[in-house]
């Protein structure tokens, strides 16, 4: 296996400057799980979902094959963090009541890590792929984004990218399915956080190493004219998908 490192790189940035998932995504995982006595989640980055998973089951396990990302992970009583891939967790078998991966399982090989899945899972035990797509903000600043998005990043973001604006729907589940309830990602940002948002992505990266970060600065002006008053605050959102699944027992 190739670990595809899209987010070392800028592990700062996304530290910093990735929305936090709200307490209602823990909740609506814990009660659909087989027990609260622990969560994986795999693929962490630096803790926006493992936090929230902290407040709800007696312990999380999180893990990144990201040094640099578990550098900055976000510290919790209940959260013990670990470098390590998703398809190789080094958790007891059959330990695990909720195995999530947020914004990640597009980077996985997903047989390995489906195999990993099944064998610390306790019977009964939930998967759970989380992930959003493009934020939804005020017209005129979600059209300047979009643009950005769809056209000066073309060609720079990696293939995966597609997986998620799909909402995983096409990756195979081989999971009972189990049904999700709406949810979203919200928070009132500034033009600053905004653009700290946008700097994480991984098709970012890509433009500055190509040499064409004067475009992102462009951008950056294009949209804090539109912003006006920087300190101004909107609400900008993110529309969930999940895929939930129970992992059967092994016979």
């Amino acid at each position: 296996m190739t670990f595809k490192d899209h987010f070392s790189v800028a592990a700062s940035g996304y530290a910093a400057h990735r929305p936090v998932y709200p307490l209602s995504v823990a909740e609506a995982l814990a009660s659909r799980s087989s027990g609260r006595a622990l969560a994986w989640d795999a693929g962490c980055g630096s803790g926006q979902l493992s936090v929230v998973l902290g407040e709800v089951f007696a312990q999380v396990v999180a893990t990144d094959a990201s040094p640099a990302q578990i550098a900055q992970a976000t510290p919790h009583p209940r959260v013990r963090y670990a470098v390590a891939p998703a398809e190789s967790s080094g958790l007891a078998d059959g330990s695990v009541d909720c195995a999530v991966a947020a914004q990640a399982a597009h980077w996985f090989d997903l047989d390995a890590y489906y195999r990993e899945v099944r064998r610390v899972a306790r019977p009964g035990a939930l998967v759970a792929l989380v992930t959003y797509a493009v934020m939804e903000v005020d017209p005129e600043i979600e059209g300047l984004v979009d643009r950005f998005y769809r056209h000066t990043l073309a060609g720079h973001w990696p293939p995966e990218r597609r997986l998620v604006e799909e909402g995983y729907r096409s990756l195979p589940f081989p999971f009972e399915p189990v049904e999700a309830p709406p949810l979203a990602l919200e928070h009132r940002w500034n033009a600053a956080q905004v653009l700290g948002y946008i700097g994480t992505w991984s098709a970012v990266q890509s433009l500055k190493k190509a040499g064409r970060g004067e475009e992102l600065e462009r951008f950056g002006e294009q949209l804090r004219a539109a912003w006006g008053d920087p300190s101004r605050e909107r609400l900008v959102r993110w529309p969930l998908s999940l895929r939930l699944g129970r992992v059967p027992p092994l016979f």
